[in-house]
């Protein structure tokens, strides 16, 4: 490791791999509220952030957990349960002010039609205006967990007929 007066220590997390400030940066900048999509091995959380020179401020979270309360009982972590997610916190932003929003995917790695682009085409779907390419959405068989078995497809449709009631 180089050492030396001159010689700068990174940002403990970018040494981390935890955040790209370049990427952050330009995301604040816009001034508009960022969708920040979130995935774990187990679950998938979408918030809607504003920024503060005080610290960043949670103003929606919908979750996998939502899901489960609401009587979803498959995998938290599928292409289906990430798009309901979406369309959850699509419709609590809607009724909270929120029209317009930037994604924000952080250091995770993108996957043409993977789980955080399933959540990106339920909040599209909820009629949330978010910038994005249409071909990197999931299709629509894999949306309605058609991969994954029937009964899948069967939950997803009365899921979101519950989130449309609310």
């Amino acid at each position: 490791m180089a050492t030396g007066p001159r010689y700068k220590v990174a940002f403990r997390r970018r040494r981390e791999y935890r955040t790209d400030y370049y990427a952050r940066k330009k995301l604040l900048r816009s001034g508009e509220s960022r969708a920040v999509v979130r995935r774990s091995n187990r679950n998938v959380t979408v918030q809607f952030v504003d920024f503060d020179m005080g610290g960043d401020i949670v103003r929606i979270t919908a979750a996998t957990g939502d899901l489960r309360k609401m009587g979803w009982e498959y995998s938290c972590s599928s292409i289906p349960a990430a798009y309901l997610v979406g369309f959850l916190a699509g419709k609590r932003a809607l009724k909270d002010g929120i029209e317009y929003a930037v994604l924000d995917i952080g250091m995770q790695n993108p996957k043409r039609g993977g789980v955080l682009f399933a959540a990106v085409k339920g909040m599209a779907d909820a009629g949330l205006e978010i910038p994005h390419s249409e071909d990197v959405l999931p299709a629509e068989e894999r949306v309605k967990g058609k991969h994954i078995s029937d009964k899948i497809e069967a939950a997803v449709s009365s899921m979101k007929q519950k989130m449309e009631a609310e």
